[in-house]
């Protein structure tokens, strides 16, 4: 069944389709020496704390337009963080009007119930090189609802939460819904890509790549900084206090790291 951002669905019951957002973002950066490496360290765990985290999923829960049930956080020794968010649906007064190209309508007329079967995490994963210099920090924060609640929504406002190198993406659909005359709904809203949910000033940033199962509502995209100015890699050095060819070896490094994660494979 084709539906249209500007059609009304009567539903069964109610919507208890699961759409799951995962969101994957890398940040690379280059320290020489030991003490810079524990610095780089120690600034993602002040920068990234449970506290802000669950500040950002917050934030992420208003933007989806979902009520925040119950919330549990923890900072780790020696590093990392986690912070999971149980959310409800909560009433829906109208259908969203904002979008980027893509909609994640349509909203049934039927009564909406408040759901506890939806949830919001993040993990960080701080981490480096034991030989070539390269730290690396990487988040994971998934996004599941259930109902008429799109976690896509908030995509736009994760890119900017963090500082992104590369980016992986995973959206799915799952279970289905009824209409009122049984029908089955195995999606609720139109997609074709999730850089249909990212602004162009953003996309032109990156280099992406899309592998999609339609038939299967299972989206991915992921993404690689097309260019960088090497002394936002640097923790503790400027490229002014580096020896001659040290820039390019260090950018070698820095870029060799980048199309490993994103290509996902060891490089040689």
């Amino acid at each position: 069944m084709k539906i249209t951002p500007e059609q009304r669905v009567t539903l069964h019951e109610f919507n208890n389709l699961t759409k799951s957002l995962s969101f994957n973002m890398y940040d690379v950066c280059y320290t020489k020496t030991k003490a810079e490496r524990e610095a780089y360290i120690e600034y993602i765990d002040e920068q990234y704390n449970a506290d802000r985290l669950t500040k950002i999923l917050e934030n992420v829960t208003e933007i989806i337009g979902a009520h925040v049930l119950n919330v549990a956080k923890q900072d780790f020794v020696p590093q990392g963080a986690s912070v999971t968010l149980l959310v409800s649906e909560g009433p829906v007064v109208e259908v969203p009007t904002e979008s980027y190209d893509e909609s994640p309508g349509p909203l049934p007329e039927s009564v909406v119930l408040s759901l506890d079967k939806s949830h919001i995490t993040v993990h960080t994963y701080p981490e480096y090189h034991p030989v070539e210099g390269i730290s690396t920090f990487r988040a994971d924060i998934d996004v599941s609802t259930c109902g008429e609640i799109s976690p896509l929504k908030a995509l736009n406002y994760l890119i900017h939460s963090f500082e992104t190198d590369i980016m992986t993406m995973d959206y799915r659909v799952r279970g289905f819904t009824r209409d009122i005359q049984g029908q089955k709904l195995f999606i609720d809203h139109e997609i074709n890509s999730i850089q249909n949910y990212i602004p162009d000033e953003v996309k032109k940033l990156y280099d992406m790549i899309d592998v999609n199962i339609y038939q299967e509502n299972i989206f991915h995209t992921k993404c690689k900084l097309k260019e960088f100015d090497l002394d936002n890699y640097l923790f503790g050095t400027t490229k002014v206090d580096l020896h001659p060819g040290e820039a390019e070896e260090i950018t070698a490094k820095l870029t060799t790291e980048m199309d490993e994660i994103f290509y996902g494979k060891n490089i040689h």
